[in-house]
Formats: C-alpha cells, sequence, structure tokens
C-alpha cells in the first residue's frame, strides 16, 4: 500500500520510529441486553466483581503515579475510587439491573444520568467532577465488556511505542510511563496546548492538531513521527526508515554537542549576555533544567498544585512543593507564578459555568476574590522565600489596582506568619506577567509598582489576535510573529528599560529558534524555555550577532503581516547561522 503522510502541528521536535499504541479513551458501546429475572443476582455479582476490579486497577495507578509525579498529583485517582464506592451509585445501578438490565447497560444508564446531573448542576464542586464520572465510566465498562484494558501505564518498558489519542486528560498524563512511551499523537491540540507544553517538558517528540489520527491508523503499525515538521508517516518504506534512521543518529550527535554546552555562557559573537532560565511545569523537572544549564527558573506553574484534586493544597503542601525547586537552584532566582486557574485549567469547588471561560473569572481574579485561597499561597511563598531568591509573578494583570491589591494580601500573609512566630521573608520581589494587550499599554503605569515584567507569549497571541490557542481549527491563524504581538513586546522592553526593571519572556515562543531571534532583537535579554529547549537556544544565543537581529526585528516590525514578517526574520537568521538551528 501506498505511503501515507498525516500532517499535524510540531509540538515538541524529534524523530521516533515505532509501533502504534492507539488509545481510545471513550464509553464503549453497550449493548441493550435484558437478562432473566432468575440471572439478577447473578448480574449483581458480577457488577460487584467489576467494581472491585476497576478499584484495583485505580489504586495500582495511583501507586504508580505517586513514584513518579507525587501524592498530590495522584490524588485524582483517589476521587475516582471514591465514585465507585458511592453507596448511591452502587444502589441505583442495582436497582436498575432488578429491572433485567444486564450489568453493563444499568452502569451506562445511571452513569450517564448521573454526568449529565453533575454537569447541570449549579455547584462548582459537582461540575468539576464530570471528567472523573467520564473516566469511571469507561473504566468499569471496559471491565463489564471484558474489553482491552488501553491505559497506557501497561505497556512494557522499551516498547518505543507512539501513543496516538484524541487528546491528553490530567489522568491520562499521570500513567505516561516515559520507559514505554517513546513519542505523542494527538487529534486535538495545538503548539501551546497542555500536552504540547507537557511534550516538551518531558523531552517527548509530539504532532498535535492530527484530527482523525485516531481514525486512521491501528495500533501496532509502525510509523514514523516527526516533532519538527508534524508529520506521521504509515506504511513507511525501506528508503523512508532509512532516512528517519540517518536523521535519528544526526539528532543523537547534536544531543551529544548540546549536552556540551550546559556549562557554557549564552553570550552572542558580539558580546551581548543573554540569560537563559527554565519554565518549570512540575517540581522533579527541576533536576533536568539545571543538568541542561538553566540560569534559573523562569516560571514555575504552580496549577499541578490543584488541577484534578479533590481539596486545595494546604500551606505545608505548597512550601514542600516551592522548596524542592528552590533547593534544586540554590541561590539562582526562581520566579513563581500565583494560581493561573481558569480557562482550559479548572481546580476544585467553587467555580462558574462560563459560556467564555479564558475571558472569565480566572487567574489574578480568582485569586482576589478568593482572599484566603490566595493567602494560603502566599504565606507558602513567603516561607520557601528564605531557602533562596524567590520572585512572586502575578498573572493576568490589566490594571495597577490589581497589583496594589495584591501586594495588600501579600502584607498580609507577613503579617500573619509573624504573628505566629514563622520565619520568612516580606520582602519578595513582586513581577507581573504581560499577556494581554491592556498590560502591555498600560506597562509604564505598571511599572511603579514591580520589580519586573514577564511576558507570557501564550495569552499575549491569543488576546491580541482574538485567538483561541487550544484550538486547533485555529492553529494556522495563531502566528507569534504578528507584527502587532511584535510591537507590544517591543513597547514592554522599551518600558522597563526606561524605568530600570528587568523583563523577559517565559512563554512558549522563547523555546523557538526563529522566535527566540525575534525576541533578542526586540530587547529581550532573558529568554524561558523548557528545560529539554536550553541547549539548543544557547547555541543560537551563541552563533548570532544581536545587530543583525534588532534589524531583522525593525523590519519585521514594518510588515504588513505575519507571514511576511516571518520571511524576513527567517532569511536573516539562515543568514546568520547555521540553518539547522531552525529545525529545532
Amino acid at each position: 500500500m501506498p505511503i501515507t503522510v498525516l500532517k499535524g502541528i510540531p509540538a515538541s521536535p524529534g524523530i521516533v520510529v515505532g509501533p502504534v499504541h492507539l488509545l481510545r479513551w471513550e464509553v464503549p458501546a453497550v449493548p441493550a441486553t435484558v437478562i432473566g429475572l432468575d440471572d439478577v443476582e447473578a448480574e449483581i455479582e458480577r457488577l460487584r466483581i467489576g467494581f472491585a476490579r476497576a478499584i484495583e486497577r485505580l489504586r495500582t495507578i495511583r501507586e504508580r503515579a505517586v513514584r513518579t509525579a507525587g501524592e498530590a498529583e495522584a490524588a485524582i485517582f483517589e476521587v475516582q475510587i471514591s465514585i465507585i464506592q458511592d453507596v448511591e451509585l452502587q444502589e441505583r445501578v442495582e436497582r436498575t439491573i432488578r429491572q433485567q438490565f444486564s450489568a453493563e447497560r444499568a452502569f451506562d444508564v445511571v452513569m450517564l444520568e448521573w454526568r449529565d446531573h453533575f454537569a447541570r448542576s449549579p455547584h462548582a464542586m459537582l461540575r468539576e467532577r464530570v471528567s472523573d464520572l467520564l473516566d469511571v465510566h469507561i473504566r468499569v465498562l471496559t471491565i463489564l465488556l471484558d474489553l482491552p484494558d488501553h491505559d497506557p501505564v501497561d505497556l512494557p518498558k522499551g516498547t518505543n511505542a507512539i501513543l496516538v489519542t484524541s487528546d491528553l486528560t490530567p489522568s491520562l498524563t499521570l500513567q505516561l510511563d516515559r520507559e514505554a512511551i517513546a513519542a505523542i499523537a494527538t487529534d486535538a491540540g495545538t503548539r501551546t496546548s497542555h500536552v504540547a507544553i507537557l511534550a516538551r517538558s518531558l523531552g517527548l517528540p509530539a504532532v498535535v492538531g492530527l484530527l482523525d489520527a485516531t481514525s486512521k491508523l491501528r495500533s501496532g503499525e509502525q510509523v514514523i513521527l516527526d516533532g519538527t515538521t508534524g508529520t506521521l508517516t504509515t506504511r513507511p518504506s525501506a528508503t523512508e526508515l532509512a532516512d528517519a534512521a540517518t536523521r535519528q543518529r544526526r539528532e543523537e550527535k547534536e544531543g551529544e554537542t548540546l549536552a556540551r554546552l550546559s556549562g557554557e555562557d549564552a553570550i552572542t559573537r558580539d558580546g551581548q549576555r543573554v540569560t537563559l532560565f527554565a519554565n518549570v511545569d512540575l517540581p522533579d523537572e527541576a533536576e533536568l533544567a539545571v543538568a541542561n544549564g538553566a540560569e534559573g527558573v523562569g516560571l514555575m506553574r504552580t496549577e499541578f498544585l490543584v488541577v484534578g484534586r479533590a481539596a486545595m493544597p494546604d500551606e505545608d503542601e505548597q512550601y514542600e512543593a516551592y522548596a524542592g525547586v528552590i533547593r534544586a537552584f540554590g541561590t539562582r532566582p526562581v520566579i513563581i507564578r500565583t494560581f493561573d486557574v481558569g480557562g482550559d485549567k479548572l481546580p476544585v469547588g467553587g467555580w462558574p459555568h462560563e459560556a467564555n471561560p479564558f475571558l472569565g473569572w480566572r487567574a489574578i481574579r480568582m485569586c482576589l476574590d478568593q482572599p484566603e485561597i490566595f493567602k494560603t499561597q502566599l504565606r507558602a511563598l513567603l516561607r520557601a522565600a528564605m531557602l533562596g531568591d524567590v520572585r512572586i509573578n502575578l498573572p493576568l494583570i490589566v490594571t495597577v489596582d490589581e497589583v496594589r491589591q495584591a501586594r495588600a494580601l501579600i502584607a498580609e500573609a507577613s503579617a500573619e506568619l509573624k504573628a505566629r512566630g514563622v520565619a520568612h521573608r516580606a520582602d519578595v520581589p513582586v513581577g507581573v506577567m504581560i499577556e494581554t494587550p491592556a498590560a502591555a499599554v498600560l506597562a509604564g503605569s505598571l511599572a511603579g509598582d514591580v520589580q519586573f515584567f514577564s511576558i507570557g507569549t501564550n495569552d499575549l497571541v491569543q488576546y491580541t489576535l482574538a485567538v483561541d490557542r487550544s484550538n486547533a481549527s485555529l492553529a494556522s491563524r495563531f502566528t507569534p510573529l504578528h507584527p502587532a504581538v511584535l510591537r507590544l513586546i517591543r513597547m514592554s522592553c522599551e518600558v522597563a528599560e526606561a524605568r530600570g526593571i528587568s523583563i523577559g519572556v517565559c512563554g512558549e515562543m522563547a523555546s523557538d529558534p526563529l522566535m527566540a531571534f525575534a525576541l533578542i532583537g526586540l530587547g529581550i535579554r532573558q529568554l524561558s524555555v523548557s528545560p529539554i529547549a536550553i541547549p539548543r537556544v544557547k547555541l543560537l544565543v551563541r552563533g548570532l550577532r544581536t545587530g543583525v537581529a534588532t534589524e531583522a526585528a525593525d523590519a519585521a516590525l514594518l510588515a504588513p503581516t505575519a507571514a511576511e514578517a516571518e520571511q524576513i526574520l527567517r532569511e536573516r537568521l539562515v543568514a546568520e547561522v547555521d540553518s539547522e538551528l531552525l529545525h529545532a
């Protein structure tokens, strides 16, 4: 059969040849079976056995998740166990079986009712449980119908499989075994979506936004995944396989070269120093970041502490999470962003259903409206600041009032710790995320109340261009090199320089060599990237001249379209450095 190339969005670089592991995490079809009255008790017993097997399975998964991601992350499986153990649920299903429904049909009917009821509930805590109900629905039916268990965690180590699925939910993400999964491909997603950021953090090649790969591929078939070009090649020829092997060897050799750069400074050919920080999504990424030469943390995301949890983390749990990263970096700066929940990151309880959550009650808005939740995090941060150079970053700021309210709560948190006699730092530097046009335009006003700016390009592009960054259908319109975005970044740099405060970029834009070239040309001297991207960005910096980058950025600012701006930057960069860097 002919070679077929499926085209998606490049999410994480690298090339992998391996078997497909197709994960269809969806509710299976259930036959409308009617049972005899004499079979009712046997069906109820079969249901109970199915519940027991599902609970046993979840406990096994939870134990593995604790080892790989920690207690906080693994708590999501405790929630799912509690759903199965719910007495009301068990009694409802058993009553339905007594109406001569088979065990699987009765469970399916009741779960559909529960999911609909929870989704419509006015109580946010119940609405947040819908995804867990779906996971339980799928898992128990899989057991009752005697279907293959598709959990990715059970692949044999060394399988080198390419996980192909519609999307990665939090519970599926926690089950990924990096010793079995070599790459990820999803129907959904964009370059800045959760799965793409996760793949880059783990160093796994990934292609997202494939739309229909799950319907076109079969488990076990060999494919070539190219995370650099965003393609999946099915039924590869001998020539295609040989080419992929050659590229793999070249990448391994490049990896060895890049590894030797970990101890070198990121200094351009004309002597300009660029500071390279790491973005840290989970605490266990800190060690990789340090090993790759990160000079600090430009963005520690804290949402892992609250998303998918049954209860909010207390002050001590948060303190330990922050302390682990701070200790890994010693005296080097660690910038920790306060909870940026909302949009596509939903925490436990107290969350309204919103038609447009990205423009709704999220990030600093939620924190200021829920001061007790916010102050718990602030107290943990102020305590952890005793261990190193900690800086607090506030997300989605659009007015000076928000900064001042946050500072007032920081002062309250400090006073509470002082009253308890707890050691802490009261003078932790505070910065803001520049991730909306409003923040960029008002940067001059914000500068008087903060010590640094951090540009979040993921949201800045989304809000400037009115393009949902998580929508694969709009991926071609999500263009970070749009002149409007470039002008907002240049504007923010000019304000920071004039007011004498530091400014960096922590969005995914900084990990891309072409975009990093543009950012340096716009005046950015601090880039925070995924840990795996640090060596390659450092190689880029050491191969260019800031004068050339500035000239290229000046020309791109005047371009009428994103495509023309990109062409200008690419032509200048290709002339300046090894073109292989563009394929990161």
